[in-house]
């Protein structure tokens, strides 16, 4: 690609030890994102996706291998240095949701806005502006088990995009959902992308979703084995 890269994988490999010796889950992989790019991250379960994503992100680091956000190795932060470079810099969306259960929508999304030492008043204002972008005006004070899974999941991105990150990374956001739902998730993740900019790179088993991206990434045993334009 002839555009600079805004994320880079070079050289990635993972490995973990266990009693049975060394298992490589990730190894030699090398990508070039661009700002901008929608990208699709597929294979077989176990081929090595979610740990991929969270090298990514920065929540696990490689045995490895760099990855370069617009030039800089994020691993060269530690600690609170890496934590608020995450916290700034990518939104996180999960299959699972990962919301608070004891907490409303409204004080789901303000979290990553709190802990980012925005006043509370400031991040309720930011919260239920962007609850309103994904349609959940009408939802604010609901608890996540009193959402449906379309609901939960749009509470999800509000919260992954509240403080404005350029990098979405999604780790399945429509594999619990029925085919209707996850259909309106992708469009309202489109609708996101236009907006706002994003750079978005989604691990995914719904092969009709990863085409309708601009690229595909398809991993199996740990190696990067086709990069392909949509």
């Amino acid at each position: 690609m002839s555009e600079p890269a805004l994320l880079e994988i070079r050289n990635l490999q993972k490995t973990f030890t266990t009693a049975g010796g060394e298992i490589t889950i990730l190894q030699q992989i090398n990508v070039k994102i661009v700002a901008g790019e929608r990208v699709a991250v597929v294979g077989t379960s176990g081929a090595g996706k979610t740990t991929l994503m969270h090298i990514l992100g920065g929540l696990d680091r490689p045995t490895r291998g760099e990855i370069l956000f617009e030039g800089d190795n994020i691993f060269a932060l530690r600690g609170a240095a890496l934590d608020a470079f995450r916290n700034r810099t990518i939104g996180f969306i999960f299959q699972f949701h990962q919301l608070l259960p004891e907490f409303s929508a409204l004080e789901n999304v303000m979290m990553p806005l709190l802990i980012g030492g925005v006043p509370r008043a400031e991040a309720s204002e930011k919260a239920s502006s962007i609850l309103n972008e994904v349609g959940l005006a009408h939802r604010l004070t609901h608890k996540p088990g009193a959402l449906s899974g379309g609901e939960q999941q749009r509470v999800a991105i509000a919260r992954a995009l509240v403080r404005e990150p350029c990098l979405l990374l999604a780790d399945e956001p429509t594999g619990n959902l029925d085919s209707g739902t996850s259909e309106e998730i992708m469009a309202l993740l489109n609708q996101m992308h236009l907006a706002r900019g994003l750079t978005m790179v989604i691990v995914t088993h719904n092969r009709e979703l990863a085409a309708s991206l601009d690229r595909v990434l398809e991993i199996e045993d740990g190696q990067l084995v086709h990069d392909i334009l949509n």
